[in-house]
């Protein structure tokens, strides 16, 4: 299936490029959400004229990323869980949780937004967390999670 990205997609490609997807992944994700439509005259015709004003809100999309994740620049989050004498958690710690609480410290932060590719926190102490703002934007935030 050949779409025509209407920003930039991570590992796939910048605004206005067309590429092959497998066709689930676009029907289902990339159409949807917006990220890009299907590459036929009409919808060619359509994107360039529309192409100037896709630039601009893809640059302030940046421009707000960038001044978001210089505001979360040393952050740190000081969560509390239950867990044992040894400081395993009874339970984790995921997005959901570190997002809620970046959010109640005045920060917005979406679930979405927080990758954690070791998976959820299971113990105690201090952890190092990936913030994914834009495909050209991310930072972290420490994580500490102190026992009940």
């Amino acid at each position: 299936m050949e779409v025509i990205l209407l920003e930039k997609v991570l590992n796939l490609g910048d605004l206005g490029d067309k590429v092959n997807v497998k066709p689930g992944y676009g029907r289902n994700y990339l159409v949807p959400s917006g990220k890009a439509m299907r590459a036929n005259k009409a919808n060619v015709a359509e994107f360039e004229a529309r192409r100037e004003e896709l630039e601009k809100l893809a640059l302030q999309k940046l421009s707000s990323a960038e001044d978001r994740v210089s505001a979360l620049d040393g952050f740190e989050v000081i969560l509390t869980a239950n867990a044992s004498e040894e400081g395993k958690l009874y339970g984790s710690i995921g997005p959901r949780e570190i997002a809620d609480a970046v959010t109640e410290k005045g920060l917005e932060l979406l679930k979405a937004e927080v990758i954690m590719g070791e998976g959820p926190i299971r113990f105690t102490g201090e952890h190092d967390v990936l913030v994914h703002l834009h495909a050209d934007v991310e930072t972290q935030i420490k994580v500490t999670v102190n026992a009940e």
